[in-house]
């Protein structure tokens, strides 16, 4: 059946570019270059497309890699293009083969399985290849293509940086909240892996400047002592933090009791809730 499909997209492709005249933009073999910026923060592998734009596969830390088409001229991609990998020019006989579409707008965005597609096809030496009709309200097919001339050693060099990447980004750890059972403020193990993520992040990224730990309590009990137990839980969130090598003088340690619930103390469910210590970075 999948072979059948193939064949189908296949005469269409065909057919297609019979009828419709095309604009192909991609990079000679002597223009082809791939340029790696690279930290442990992300990996990014971009290729220039001559008189179009940019190709770029973004690594960050903590998520899968994307890949985004971002042409030069602001509305050159106004439909739905369609994503195919093809021959390269020194490839005579291979099968062009479809991996999917996407919307239009200002840039094109593949997710994670396309991008890593687009990467495999790179390596095997064969042209990730967009292609969307009427361009720039034209009569003509845009065709937009990477090339894969020397992709192979960036290539290596991008593996490597992904390989060095933190265990997360600065969005997946600015805001936390870890819970607490009903009258305790002993961290759990959970708790414990979460905030040595958090100092691993805050002592790689210099560029984090304070850290703030909230306590906070549910209804249950009398006011005090639950002001004294949200207390009792932000300290014991910054000791830890300390304990992991985070420097003292960065963290604010605050405690509120019962007074900023999250959800209404109504059920079990939302009181487990407000139990919490929220731990927030801020950056210069």
């Amino acid at each position: 059946m999948l072979a059948k499909v193939k064949l189908i997209f296949s005469l269409v492709l065909c057919v297609t570019t019979g009828l419709v005249q095309a604009v192909t933009f991609r990079a000679s073999i002597d223009e082809s270059k791939w340029v790696l910026e690279s930290s442990k923060f992300e990996c990014k592998l971009s290729q220039d497309i001559p008189a179009f734009g940019i190709g770029e596969f973004l690594h960050e830390a903590g998520v899968e890699p994307l890949f985004t088409l971002k042409p030069t001229q602001r509305l050159a991609i106004k439909r739905k293009a369609t994503l195919v990998v093809e021959a390269s020019p020194w490839q005579p006989g291979m099968p062009t083969s479809l991996i999917g579409y996407l919307e239009a707008g200002r840039v094109l965005k593949t997710n994670a399985v396309y991008a890593g597609q687009m990467l495999v096809a790179l390596y095997k030496g064969m042209s990730p290849t967009f292609t969307v009709d009427r361009w720039m309200n034209s009569e003509d097919q845009l065709r937009v293509a990477l090339s894969a001339a020397n992709f192979k050693a960036a290539y290596n060099d991008y593996i490597k940086c992904v390989a060095g990447l933190l265990p997360a980004n600065y969005r997946q750890v600015a805001r936390t909240a870890v819970l607490f059972p009903p009258a305790g403020w002993t961290l759990s193990d959970a708790t414990r892996e979460r905030l040595e993520l958090i100092a691993f992040y805050v002592q790689e990224d210099k560029s984090v400047s304070a850290i703030y730990i909230d306590g906070h309590s549910d209804s249950g009990g009398r006011r005090l002592l639950n002001r004294d137990l949200s207390k009792q839980r932000a300290e014991e969130v910054t000791r830890y933090l300390v304990s992991l090598g985070v420097d003292k003088s960065m963290i604010t340690t605050r405690y509120h009791g019962e007074r900023y619930p999250v959800v209404p103390n109504t059920s079990k469910t939302n009181r487990a809730r407000n139990r919490r210590v929220t731990i927030r970075l801020d950056k210069e």
